[in-house]
């Protein structure tokens, strides 16, 4: 089974990893943003500087739109009358 991350994918997340524990990891374009403390968002940062480079990373997940069940249009619309 191959790979769904490079290596030079896990370094950079790596790197993001070390450079939060050091308190140097900053969020935002160019890093102007606050100071990262998590370690879930420290990973998403390696990740998008991986894909920004071409790396072998898998694309974000689609966000799922919501949707509105029938129902609740019909009691809305008889609630209105």
């Amino acid at each position: 089974m191959a790979r769904k991350y490079s290596k030079a994918a896990s370094r950079k997340v790596g790197k993001a990893l070390h450079e939060r524990k050091k308190g140097t990891l900053r969020s935002g374009p160019g890093g102007k943003g606050g100071k990262v403390t998590s370690r879930k968002q420290a990973i998403a940062i390696g990740l998008s500087e991986a894909r920004a480079e071409g790396k072998k990373v898998p694309r974000k997940a689609a966000k799922k739109k919501a949707t509105k069940k029938k129902t609740a249009k019909k009691t809305a619309s008889k609630k209105k009358s």
